[in-house]
Formats: C-alpha cells, sequence, structure tokens
C-alpha cells in the first residue's frame, strides 16, 4: 500500500500583545521542518529590528486597498489604526505542498479564516495574570505609556474570546507553553478529518476477509 500523502495543517495562533506569540512561533518553527509561516501584509511602520518580507511585508494603504479589492486576502482587518491581511496564494501553495502554515493573526482575523477554513487549528495564548502581561509591555521598551495602557485594555477584550479556539495555551512558564504549542500542531495530523483518506484506504485493505 503506498503512504498517504501528507495534507498541511493550517494552525491559528492568537493572543494579546506580550503573551508570547512571537517566542512559541520561532521555537515551533525551529522544532518542526515541515512548518511554515505565513507572512501577513500590514500597513504600520516596522518595529525595532523587523524586516520586511522576514516578519511582515510592509506595505502603504493604497497598495494594500488594491490587493484587498483583487481579493488576495484570506482575510485582512484594520487593528491599531494599521491593516493587516492574511495573503490566499501564499497560504494554498504552502499547503498544496503538504506543509503546515502557521498564522500569527488577531482575534478579528482568526475568526475570519475560521468562517473561511473551518478545519483551521485555532490556538490562543495568554499570560497568567495582568500583572504579568503589563510587566512583559513595559520590559520590552518598544512603546511609551500610552500605547502600553492601550494594549492592555484591549487584551481584555481579546482575551475573553478564547472560547472560540480549540486550544488554549496558558504561557506561566515558556518551556513548558513552547512544547504544549508544537504538540499541538504534531496532533492535528492524527484528527480523524485529517486521515480519512487514510483510513478508507486501510479499511478496503481487508477486503479479502469474508464478512
Amino acid at each position: 500500500m503506498s503512504k498517504e500523502k501528507r495534507n498541511g495543517s493550517l494552525i491559528i495562533l492568537s493572543g494579546p500583545s506580550g503573551a508570547g506569540k512571537s517566542a512559541l512561533t520561532e521555537y515551533a518553527l525551529r522544532s518542526l521542518s515541515r512548518l511554515q509561516f505565513s507572512i501577513s501584509y500590514t500597513t504600520r511602520a516596522p518595529r525595532g529590528g523587523e524586516r520586511d518580507g522576514v516578519e511582515y511585508f510592509f506595505t502603504d494603504r493604497a497598495k494594500f486597498e488594491s490587493l484587498a479589492e483583487a481579493g488576495e486576502f484570506l482575510e485582512w482587518a484594520e487593528v491599531h489604526g494599521n491593516y493587516y491581511g492574511t495573503s490566499r496564494s501564499v497560504i494554498d501553495g504552502f499547503l498544496r505542498q503538504g506543509n503546515d502554515v502557521l498564522l500569527d493573526i488577531d482575534v478579528q482575523g482568526a475568526r475570519a479564516v475560521k468562517k473561511a477554513r473551518p478545519d483551521a487549528v485555532a490556538v490562543f495564548v495568554t499570560p497568567p495574570s495582568f500583572d504579568v502581561l503589563r510587566e512583559r509591555l513595559l520590559h520590552r521598551r518598544l512603546d511609551d505609556a500610552s500605547v502600553i495602557e492601550r494594549r492592555l485594555r484591549i487584551a481584555l477584550d481579546e482575551i475573553r474570546s478564547f472560547e472560540n479556539y480549540d486550544y488554549l495555551i496558558i504561557n506561566d512558564d515558556l518551556e513548558n507553553a513552547e512544547r504544549e504549542f508544537v504538540a499541538v500542531i504534531v496532533s492535528a495530523h492524527c484528527r480523524v478529518d485529517a486521515r480519512r483518506n487514510a483510513a478508507v484506504s486501510i479499511v478496503e485493505s481487508f477486503g479479502g476477509i469474508a464478512k
């Protein structure tokens, strides 16, 4: 019997700013050879050492709106005054090659992707408390005090959406959170729907046995 062709899984990762999404993403990409990160388009300015085509595709509002009108985005939204969008063609290309695709998107985007692709695996990561999140945002030194306070207010609404996800990771210990995230991605290939064709082939292999 020939080996079943591996189908890629679409993995959604969401959580408030400072919850640890970047750390989980970096660990998963190092650990899983067939995991690809889907780079989103955005109209916001680069932060820290972010590079165009690595963390994001940075573009202006006119170009972004043109791509949206052309149907290039699987989902897109305006967040904190900036556009963010997920390229449909990039994702589908990776999935057809049998690679898993990881999306780091906000709760609005996650809702849209799950509606368009119900088989996507949605993971939410949260800090263990408000105080921990505030300390992390301050420690990053990426935003001024007013921006941090706004992010903390938004975080409450984001965290309240955890029930819309398939898995919840509480990042109170980064190493444990990283292991949990990789386990979720690996387990996605063990879902019945993901292995239905293989299961049917196995059942058919018993065809010579009398019923």
